[in-house]
């Protein structure tokens, strides 16, 4: 309903087909009140599962910390733990679908990232569905070694690169408290006819089912549109600003962005997003066995887009290649001390960075995985700091040390799941 101004209440009528039997809860946000406001049925304070259909009243909340303890005290029974059940008709429950629903705030500024109020950074990884034996079919003991090992690893978060992962896996990192930035499979957007009508029509349907489908997430804390597009090209304007627009009316609540590794100067999709998320591979891909150049081309990087978008800026992929048991002094490329070396010069500069607008550092990769073979490639792509069988290379004790640094420094350190059994029924 539309609110005067200095209104302190009102009543809104509501018809629900099928007689369903919810419980309700309404927050009103500024659009609907400048100072918010809570709906509740006429006949009764309670927060009772009642008809949908009906009158009900509502009022207007002045008071400086109306949201204080909501979540904890508001129910008579904490509000994360309210079970609510959809019946249709009267029928008989024959089947449960279980949906656990977080509650949470999501807020970026030109500087910052922040969940429920407080800064956040990003201290995680990319990852990909697949290991041997298996590959990327779903593997339940694989997954809780997985995520066995980013609490190991002190990781706060990770992107679903590069396209959806699988519910079960969605399901562990509400239980776990790893944030997501969820990503669709809008990869290989290389060429000017991927950017034609075919293909937008194609990518607004895949942003519909994404957000339907992991849009009560509490994990889930932004969209990702597109991994590496040729965001170079003048269609990619057009194409990036629909896109966007489209998955921000489909969820205003969350920031959208994409990853690139475009130039700063010449990408036509970075005015529309919300964070900046940027892959660059200095002294591998680039100047490849410098790694002198690191701490002067990444610092550059970030000045640059900074200075261009005034947008907070993630790390999305860094990383280089090494083969488990190659060692080498001086470090050499492909040898494990290379990678180390590396990691490190990329650590110095975001340690300076993430004091002012880089809010996350994303190594690329949580584990080695397979691709198509090529003269790139040794048995598939190397970066991870696990092998493909989850062993650890000697990176992952360098991030680990960083991570649990981190997450000290910043008083949030992963939580300690004790039992995860309401998730894996």
């Amino acid at each position: 309903p539309k609110m005067a101004a200095g209104a302190s209440g009102g009543m809104l009528r509501l018809a629900m087909a099928g007689g369903c039997r919810v419980l309700l809860l309404l927050a009103l946000g500024r659009a609907a009140a400048p100072r918010g406001g809570m709906l509740y049925p006429r006949e009764t304070p309670s927060r009772e599962r009642k008809e949908l259909g009906g009158l009900w009243s509502f009022r207007a909340d002045f008071s400086p910390g109306r949201d204080a303890g909501f979540v904890q005290s508001w129910y008579r029974q904490p509000l994360r733990q309210v079970k609510m059940e959809a019946q249709a008709n009267g029928a008989l429950l024959e089947d449960i679908y279980t949906l656990p629903v977080g509650i949470r705030t999501i807020h970026v500024t030109s500087s910052q990232f922040l969940i429920n109020g407080k800064p956040f950074y990003f201290h995680g990884v990319n990852k990909h569905e697949d290991a041997d034996i298996r590959g990327k079919g779903l593997d339940w003991p694989l997954i809780m070694k997985d995520f066995n090992l980013l609490r190991w690893l002190g990781a706060n978060s990770f992107r679903t690169s590069h396209y959806p992962y699988a519910e079960e896996i969605m399901d562990l990192c509400d239980a776990y408290g790893i944030v997501v930035i969820d990503e669709c499979p809008g990869v290989g957007i290389k060429m000017p006819e991927s950017f034609g009508n075919k293909s937008l029509q194609h990518h607004l349907v895949v942003m519909e089912e994404l957000i339907h489908r992991d849009k009560n997430r509490p994990s889930v804390v932004m969209w990702s549109v597109a991994n590496e597009p040729a965001s170079e090209l003048p269609p990619a304007a057009y194409y990036f600003k629909t896109v966007i627009a489209h998955t921000k009316a489909l969820d205003p609540s969350r920031p959208v962005t994409f990853v690139t590794d475009a130039n700063y100067a010449l990408d036509h999709g970075a005015p529309y997003v919300d964070v900046i998320c940027v892959n660059s591979y200095f002294s591998w891909y680039h100047d490849p066995g410098h790694l002198e150049v690191i701490p002067l081309q990444l610092t550059t990087q970030f000045e640059n887009w900074y200075k261009t978008y005034q947008k907070p800026i993630i790390q999305s992929e860094y990383g280089a290649d090494s083969v488990p048991g190659l060692h080498s002094d001086p470090p050499l490329m492909f040898s494990e001390e290379y990678q180390k070396a590396l990691l490190r010069e990329y650590h110095s500069v975001f340690d300076k960075k993430r004091k002012e607008y880089v809010i996350g550092e994303l190594i690329w990769n949580f584990a080695d995985f397979m691709t198509n073979q090529g003269t790139t490639r040794v048995l598939g792509n190397k970066k991870g700091i696990f092998t493909r069988q989850r062993q650890p290379k000697s990176a992952a004790f360098v991030l680990r040390e960083r991570y649990w640094k981190i997450a000290n420094e910043s008083s949030c350190l992963p939580p300690i799941i004790k039992s995860h059994t309401l998730f894996l029924k």
